[in-house]
C-alpha cells in the first residue's frame, strides 16, 4: 500500500467516524467538526492528481554494462596502482634474548636449506618460486615457478 493510499484511507476513516458521531447525536459533520479528516482527504487528492506529473526512473544507462560478454574491460586503469613485492628467502623464529645478542656478522639460520627457491609475494600474496641471480654485481630473481591463477584462489579461501 502506498502512502498516498494510507493517507486517503485515514481521511476516509475519519470522515466516516465524524458521520457516525455525527448521525448518533443527530449533527451533520462538517469540515469545521472534522479538520483533520479533510485536510487527509485533501493531501490524498493533491498526491494522487500530482501522481501523473512524475516520470519513472529509468537505468537504462547502468543496465548496459552489466554483464554483457561482447564489450572489453580497460584494465589500463589498474597498471599504474603500486604493490609490494616481497623476496623471502626463508624464516627463522627466535627468542628476543637471541636477537638482542646478535651483532655484526652473526649468522641467523633459517628454515631453508641453500639453493632451495626463493618465494616471490605480491602484497602478501604467493606469486611465484625463484632463484638468486647475480648480474653487473647486482641482484636479481630468475622465476623458475608462477603460481597459476586458480591455486592462488584456494590459498586465499
Amino acid at each position: 500500500m502506498s502512502e498516498e493510499d494510507d493517507m486517503s484511507a485515514w481521511g476516509d476513516a475519519l470522515s466516516e467516524q465524524a458521520d457516525a458521531e455525527g448521525s448518533s447525536t443527530g449533527e451533520t459533520s462538517s469540515a469545521e467538526d472534522d479538520p483533520w479528516g479533510s485536510a487527509l482527504a485533501e493531501q490524498a487528492e493533491v498526491d494522487a492528481s500530482a501522481q501523473g506529473d512524475i516520470d519513472a526512473a529509468s537505468f537504462d544507462a547502468l543496465e548496459k554494462g552489466r554483464g554483457e560478454g561482447g564489450e572489453k574491460v580497460d584494465l589500463d586503469v589498474l597498471l599504474d596502482i603500486p604493490v609490494t613485492l616481497q623476496l623471502e628467502i626463508g624464516r627463522a623464529k627466535v627468542s628476543i634474548r637471541n636477537l638482542l645478542s646478535y651483532t655484526q656478522g652473526s649468522v641467523i639460520e633459517m628454515d631453508r636449506l641453500a639453493g632451495e627457491p626463493l618465494d616471490l609475494l605480491v602484497n602478501g600474496t604467493l606469486i611465484a618460486h625463484g632463484e638468486v641471480v647475480v648480474i653487473n654485481d647486482k641482484f636479481g630473481v630468475r622465476l623458475t615457478d608462477v603460481v597459476s591463477p586458480q591455486e592462488r584462489i584456494k590459498k586465499l579461501k
